[in-house]
């Protein structure tokens, strides 16, 4: 079980949940939630990293608001409230945070994300290379993929994205994907035969597949230990 935590957020203070690893100092993660907000699947993301080995801060984006199971208007209503420059502020914040922590080493981090989450974590790596090194994308959804700005992205991207997915097509994976080819990014995009959110064990729509999710994670952890260490 982690923590709840405070930093530095652009002079204001900002909360997040932290788990670290019993054996010490080792690689850092940040993890950004979905759109439910930083709920107990979030945190217990946190906590199975931190049982592989890597320290987890997933910073709270809504600021202690949530959306309940299956609220999905909640949700929405909390995506579309939430200052984008506001959680751009937290997520850097909680990079800072994470590199200088005693329980992480290394001097970049990583970084995954779910859903909103997704496409978060590419826009902080185009914004804080010198930090985030590597990315990890469970079906981000990103409206406009062909104007997704990752120019100042170098990290290493693995992407996990579903082949029946509502909420973000196929096809408009695939132009993230694109877009990530033509900046000149290490990138890697997995297809799974699922619908979104299928590696969320706690998703309300009925779209978890457990054998997709088990290899998908298999597949993040091996990424992020050969590029953090």
């Amino acid at each position: 079980m982690g923590d709840t935590v405070e930093f530095r957020s652009n002079g204001n203070n900002a909360r997040g949940y932290l788990a670290t690893p019993v054996q010490g100092a080792a690689p850092g993660i940040i993890v950004v939630q979905e759109w439910w907000g930083l709920n107990s699947q979030i945190k217990g993301v946190c906590d199975r990293l931190a049982g592989e080995g890597f320290t987890a801060l997933a910073p709270d984006l809504y600021h202690g608001e949530l959306a309940g199971h299956a609220e999905m208007d909640r949700a929405a209503e909390l995506l579309n409230r939430m200052p984008v420059d506001r959680a751009a502020r937290d997520m850097s914040g909680a990079v800072d945070y994470l590199a200088g922590h005693d329980a992480v080493r290394g001097d970049g981090v990583g970084a995954l994300g779910f859903c909103m989450g997704g496409n978060l974590v590419l826009l902080l790596a185009a914004k804080r290379p010198d930090k985030v090194t590597a990315v990890v994308s469970y079906y981000g959804v990103v409206p406009n993929p062909d104007e997704l700005d990752v120019a100042g992205l170098t990290a290493a991207v693995q992407g996990h994205y579903a082949t029946s997915d509502g909420f973000m097509p196929t096809e408009a994976a695939r132009g993230v994907e694109r877009r990530l080819n033509d900046a000149g990014a290490d990138c890697q995009f997995h297809y799974y035969d699922a619908g979104h959110a299928f590696a969320n064990e706690e998703n309300p729509i009925g779209t978890y597949h457990e054998e997709h999710a088990r290899t998908a994670w298999v597949r993040t952890l091996e990424f992020l230990r050969a590029r953090l260490g």
